[in-house]
């Protein structure tokens, strides 16, 4: 196994349809482009990809946010997933650590992640925890819609 994580490029909006899907969020190509255009002009957002043998296999989206309450900027990772048929192989933390590197290139004091509150979720938030991170609080959302 020998994992590059890179830049996302537009010639992986494909594989990425795999992989949202599998994050619980089905996608179209196309939409994904439309998105990724949008995103990739912000110039706090990051995208990244593992990369196996020349396929795809995870994907990290992170921002660099500013806090009312503390000086200085963290990282949020927004999106974080990695192919279900190379999961516990290490990729992960890789692709992970490499999110961490740009935290800390980005001068981030801190990074932080959401994940679902789902049974499904578990052994994500054990990969986390695994990967030095803490749960800190609860999360909450309405649709606007």
């Amino acid at each position: 196994m020998n994992i590059a994580v890179r830049k996302l490029l537009e010639q992986d909006y494909e594989a990425l349809v795999k992989l949202f899907k599998e994050l619980g969020y089905p996608s179209s190509q196309g939409a994904i482009e439309q998105r990724f255009n949008l995103l990739n002009q912000q110039g706090s957002y990051y995208s990244f990809v593992a990369v196996d043998e020349g396929q795809v296999v995870g994907f990290a989206g992170v921002c660099q946010m500013f806090q009312f309450e503390r000086d200085g900027s963290y990282a949020r990772v927004l999106a974080f997933v990695i192919d279900a048929n190379v999961r516990k192989r290490g990729i992960g933390t890789v692709l992970l650590k490499s999110v961490e590197e740009w935290a800390r290139q980005n001068n981030c004091h801190s990074i932080t992640l959401n994940s679902g509150n789902r049974e499904e979720r578990l052994a994500a938030h054990s990969f986390y925890e695994t990967n030095g991170y803490v749960r800190r609080s609860s999360g909450f959302s309405k649709s606007l819609e």
